[in-house]
């Protein structure tokens, strides 16, 4: 059984509200847990201290247990300061793509031969 440690939505429409859970992998997201450790409020402000309230004893009880966070919870875990969390670089984000970078080049070689046409008259 993969356990997982995750967020399961609550709370009304366009209101969320999430419980950070203790699952299994393979049930639903909202459905069936083996226990409750905190919860989430993503709509009060992010310095609220009620904004994340974690049981540390009972996450890091489940971490033991070898229950995988998911990136979110792994955040919280990492602030509660019971989980070493990298950091995510990824340095080609921003670039363009393959054929966006084609284009470019096109569009370059474009403008040189017209200044060049242009600088000839």
């Amino acid at each position: 059984m993969s356990l997982k440690i995750r967020l399961a939505r609550g709370g009304a429409k366009k209101r969320p509200y999430y419980r950070i859970v203790v699952a299994d992998a393979r049930s639903p997201r909202d459905g069936r847990f083996i226990e409750k450790i905190g919860t989430f409020n993503p709509l009060l402000a992010k310095d609220a201290a009620e904004r994340v309230t974690l049981d540390t004893e009972k996450a890091k009880a489940w971490l033991e247990k070898g229950a995988q966070p998911t990136d979110r919870v792994a955040r919280f875990l990492d602030a509660a300061g019971l989980l070493k969390r990298e950091a995510r670089n990824n340095p080609k984000k921003a670039e363009p793509g393959k054929k966006a970078q084609e284009r470019a080049a096109e569009r370059a070689a474009k403008a040189a031969e017209a200044s060049e046409a242009a600088s000839a008259e």
